[in-house]
């Protein structure tokens, strides 16, 4: 059942640089330390990098342990997509479409390739719980975020990998525009807004900024699993006529 969906009328997003995160570390305890606690209040939502929660999940695999680089990325992925561009490969994983399956080289600290969570659902709903009862809040919402590419875009953005806490999507299908005709396919993607929005906070440098605060989303907040809200089925999606030839090879 639906929380709350408080009003809003600004945003703002405060990224929280942190020490060196380490593998096998209690996140819920890293974040409950670092996050200063004047941030801490009711109808926030926590932007966290995938890959320290891939670290403290230990999805990590050395490299000279590691199957080659293609097998590897053919093991973690739902659909291999084939080379592309810049010595990488094409794949869809855990509903994204992104390059090699979402494994990651840099700022590691060591020679080891970082793998997202298994479920990185599931990853989110524990922080949510743990975080929720720590800080005695009623409304929580979590972003697990990741940089992204944009087709004919130079750069990354964000985007969410997982969430819990809020719904994800609002539907304006049939709703009036500023000109009273209704809108025909439009909805909107809160997760991938708030991630994009919190990882340019976070930066993509040599600062460690793993964490973002973000208030006055207007978001509704709920307990239950949200993600179908979310996922677009392959068959359904705008550019299936594209994947599709990939697709039927892979």
């Amino acid at each position: 059942m639906p929380l709350t969906k408080p009003n809003s009328t600004a945003i703002s997003v405060q990224a929280v640089e942190t020490p060196l995160f380490a593998v096998g570390g209690h996140l819920a305890d890293f974040i409950a330390t670092q996050v200063p606690r004047s941030l801490v209040r009711e109808n926030m939502v926590l932007a966290v990098t995938s890959k320290i929660v891939s670290l403290a999940e230990n999805r990590i695999l050395l490299k000279d342990e590691a199957p080659s680089k293609e097998d590897l990325v053919r093991r973690e992925c739902e659909h291999f997509l084939g080379t592309i561009g810049y010595n990488t490969t094409l794949t869809v994983a855990h509903g994204l479409l992104i390059p090699a399956a979402g494994i990651d080289e840099s700022n590691a600290a060591g020679d080891f390739y970082i793998l997202y969570p298994i479920d990185p659902y599931a990853s989110a709903q524990k922080l949510w719980q743990e975080l929720r009862e720590r800080w005695g809040l009623k409304n929580l919402g979590v972003i697990l975020t990741d940089s992204h590419t944009t087709p004919l875009r130079r750069g990354v953005t964000g985007i969410g990998l997982s969430f819990w806490g809020f719904e994800p999507t609002e539907n304006l299908v049939g709703a009036p525009d500023l000109y009273g005709r209704p809108f025909k396919m439009t909805q909107i993607n809160h997760v991938d807004a708030l991630a994009g929005l919190a990882v340019y906070a976070m930066g993509e440098g040599t600062v460690p900024r793993p964490l973002a605060v973000v208030h006055g989303t207007a978001l509704t907040f709920v307990e239950e699993d949200r993600r179908a809200n979310l996922g677009m089925p392959l068959e359904e999606d705008l550019y299936f006529p594209i994947l599709r030839p990939l697709l039927d090879r892979s």
